[in-house]
């Protein structure tokens, strides 16, 4: 299984685990399916949504980490100087938090519903908090 579907607020998203660069993220990741939860806007990395997960500590070190993560790229925070969180872009974007410019282990990339990527996105500006959920492909 390489794909993921992913259903946000009323858009749906195909990805693609991006496995040979961030082999542990996607293991880890694969282990929590399927994950729901809901999705914000990011305070202040730019056009980008995230899902805020505390101290949630996945037992992760960096791998295929970016603080510039292109439209569809989505980026598993494992934690350190910020709290964990997974950031899914949808524009221009520059990771970071009130500590400073953060790297993300980018581990999915939306390969279906791009189009969809900047309404999601707005919508969740605009309107709050959006559920989100990730799952095996049916």
């Amino acid at each position: 299984m390489n794909l993921v579907d992913i259903t946000a607020g009323p858009f749906h998203f195909t990805a693609r685990f991006e496995e040979s660069a961030a082999p542990k993220t996607c293991a880890r990741f694969r282990g929590l399916l399927p994950y729901r939860e809901r999705i914000i806007h990011v305070r202040w990395s730019g056009e980008a949504c995230w899902i805020p997960l505390g101290n949630l500590d996945l037992g992760l070190g960096f791998e295929n980490h970016t603080s510039y993560p292109a439209p569809g790229h989505i980026l598993l925070y494992p934690g350190g100087i910020s709290e964990t969180e997974i950031l899914l872009a949808y524009g221009g974007v520059r990771f970071a938090s009130k500590m400073g410019q953060l790297a993300g282990n980018h581990f999915l990339t939306v390969i279906e519903g791009n189009e969809y990527l900047a309404s999601l996105g707005k919508l969740v500006l605009w309107s709050g908090a959006q559920d989100i959920e990730f799952s095996s492909p049916a």
